[in-house]
């Protein structure tokens, strides 16, 4: 099977280099192999996301020359399709209704070993709720939905980072697969996604890295294969925090409005990741440098001095 690759971004706000990078190595990756690139749209939170910011991005990746073979799968019109997976997984009895609220799940967190690695960790308090008691509390609040974590280590080889484990049971507990107002997570939708886009590889932050047993499970569960992953360090400030669409960190779209030249831009992606040295570089060059194996595995500190040199900003 050739290589089916994906850029999945959140359009809650304008993307900036950070976003630029992961989509760059997305498309690389997949051109370099022969293979495809899709684009998906993670609208989901709809308090969040706007028209504007969905347009910008799509005139960015245009700007970028980063182009995609499909027609772009958008979350929020795909709700049918995550109910669907929740009910095979209701049918196989690995889920159940949470009536939990967040400030029991806090008071629950504060007792011995109510905390994981990831912060307040699932009691199971709803897990061995009886029927009746179930009905009551549906009287009274609407369920979210959990998904009953396998209490053992789950390892996966990452492309970058090597054999990766964790507890997810130890780590989160049970986990939040549609919330109480009815919208898939994260967690249920990628999974649902990449599978029906017979996505093979995922390539994106290593933010995510600790995300990814959950979504293995998942992929048991459904009975589908999983991806390869390749999780990337991230582009850091100099303040070592990640950089932030709220925060503005070099939006595309700001760059692109003041002419700057996307060879550049891409030059500097370049220099993020191992693949150039912050001269300016077009498209073709960088699938024929590309190499996974030269991709960083260490964060990369983004220094503003030598950000506005690269752009030719100073």
């Amino acid at each position: 099977m050739s290589l089916r690759g994906r850029f999945a971004p959140s359009p809650t706000g304008r993307i900036h280099l950070g976003n630029a990078r992961s989509a760059l190595l997305g498309w690389l990756q997949a051109r370099a192999a022969g293979g495809r690139f899709l684009l998906r749209i993670e609208d989901l939170d709809r308090a969040r996301c706007r028209p504007a910011f969905l347009d910008d991005l799509y005139r960015d990746l245009t700007w970028l020359g980063l182009d995609w073979d499909e027609p772009p799968l958008v979350q929020s019109e795909r709700g049918e399709v995550y109910q669907a997976a929740l009910e095979t997984l209701e049918r196989a009895g690995r889920v159940y209704p949470c009536f939990c609220t967040r400030a029991e799940i806090a008071r629950a967190a504060s007792a011995p070993h109510g905390l994981g690695e990831e912060g307040p960790r699932y009691p199971g308090t709803c897990a061995t709720l009886t029927p009746e008691a179930r009905a009551a509390r549906a009287a009274t609040r609407p369920p979210a939905w959990r998904f009953q974590a396998i209490p053992e280590e789950w390892c996966f080889e990452d492309g970058l980072h090597g054999r990766y484990c964790q507890d997810v049971a130890a780590a989160v507990g049970d986990f939040v697969v549609r919330r109480n107002d009815g919208v898939a997570s994260y967690q249920l939708a990628v999974v649902v996604d990449d599978a029906a886009s017979g996505i093979t590889d995922v390539l994106r932050g290593d933010d995510l890295l600790s995300s990814t047993p959950r979504q293995l499970q998942l992929y048991e569960a459904l009975g589908v294969t999983p991806p390869r992953f390749w999780h990337v360090p991230l582009v850091l400030g100099e303040d070592g925090k990640r950089l932030a669409k709220r925060e503005g960190a070099f939006a595309v779209a700001e760059l692109r409005e003041r002419g700057i030249a996307v060879e550049r831009v891409l030059g500097l992606l370049a220099a993020w990741s191992g693949l150039g040295d912050g001269s300016p570089m077009t498209r073709e060059e960088l699938i024929h440098r590309f190499r996974p194996e030269l991709l960083p595995r260490t964060p990369v500190v983004a220094h503003e001095t030598l950000l506005k040199e690269a752009l030719g900003l100073g």
